[in-house]
């Protein structure tokens, strides 16, 4: 479900990119020298590629981190797309058919925040992390504390 998210979050990142890319460009087409706008424009691809791609690797050690400690069979989903969000839902103990309802708009929050908050059980904390998953920034540090705490 986080993964979930997570990939959400990159394509809203990726389509604010193209946002900003294209109104930018009329900008840009003014300047007197052309190179300049390319360059700029690859540099912020590369920094959003990088950090999307770092985001990324986190959440699957996280997730797979999180599978290990839970004793979840094939925890080497966590670096799958899709499978990941089959793998959060076995560490939840939810039923797999909840993985349709991502597709719903608003039921998704709610099934997300019901799935960390299943996977926090998993790992004998306090059920209230599953709600910290919606809280941007906070989100990031949810499945950290879950797979290396103690």
């Amino acid at each position: 479900m986080k993964a979930r998210l997570n990939r959400l979050s990159l394509c809203g990142l990726g389509v604010a990119l193209g946002a900003v890319l294209v109104s930018a460009s009329a900008a840009w087409g003014q300047s007197s020298n052309p190179s300049i706008p390319p360059a700029m424009a690859g540099s912020l691809l590369m920094i959003v590629l990088v950090f999307g791609l770092a985001t990324y690797v986190y959440m699957a050690l996280a997730l797979q981190t999180i599978a290990v400690k839970t004793n979840t069979a094939n925890a080497w989903l966590a670096w799958v797309p899709i499978a990941n969000a089959i793998l959060m839902l076995q560490i939840a103990k939810k039923p797999l058919w909840w993985i349709i309802l991502f597709a719903i708009p608003v039921v998704n929050i709610v099934i997300v925040i019901m799935v960390w908050m299943g996977v926090a059980e998993a790992r004998q904390k306090p059920n209230w992390w599953g709600i910290l998953a919606i809280v941007p920034l906070v989100n990031m540090v949810v499945p950290g504390y879950l797979a290396w705490s103690d």
